[in-house]
């Protein structure tokens, strides 16, 4: 993919970037920039509902966050973009990897390696689900609502 004429690509991580914050004044830190814990919030709440989409199921918790790798940060004002790719399908699990970018000032502001949700059956415990590849439909979105068991989601 070409790059702008200021170096940026839109794709370098092999990422595609989906959700953007703006980061708000309840989101910053004592020192006045992003608050890691904001960020990491809403990190694993895309995660979710990444891991809900691409496994078929509302039932999705997180297992583990590997390392995480702050190379820069993001002021009052500033917008940024998370994005999240699949990288292995387990038979309970999935792996995805993280990038947040900041759109002002072009700079990657984290990246994690390695996140990975488990699908749970109603028990609570580890279900397999069946997939092996990344969709970008909403072909595997349960339409069963498990707060209500009874009411039907419009089909797509």
């Amino acid at each position: 993919m070409a790059k702008h004429a200021s170096g940026w690509n839109p794709s370098d991580d092999g990422i595609n970037f989906h959700t953007r914050k703006w980061v708000r004044p309840e989101d910053l830190n004592a020192n006045g920039s992003l608050f890691g814990g904001s960020l990491l919030k809403w990190i694993d709440e895309e995660a979710a509902i990444y891991a809900i989409v691409q496994l078929g199921n509302y039932r999705v918790v997180t297992k583990l966050i590997s390392e995480i790798n702050f190379e820069a940060s993001a002021l009052q004002g500033d917008l940024i973009e998370m994005g999240l790719t699949a990288t292995h399908f387990g038979r309970t699990s999935l792996t995805m990897r993280a990038v947040v970018r900041n759109m002002i000032t072009r700079k990657r502001i984290l990246t994690i390696e390695k996140i990975v949700f488990v699908s749970l059956g109603e028990d609570g415990h580890p279900v397999p689900h069946g997939y092996s590849n990344i969709t970008y439909d909403r072909d595997r979105m349960p339409h069963e609502h498990p707060g209500t068991g009874t009411i039907r989601l419009p089909s797509p």
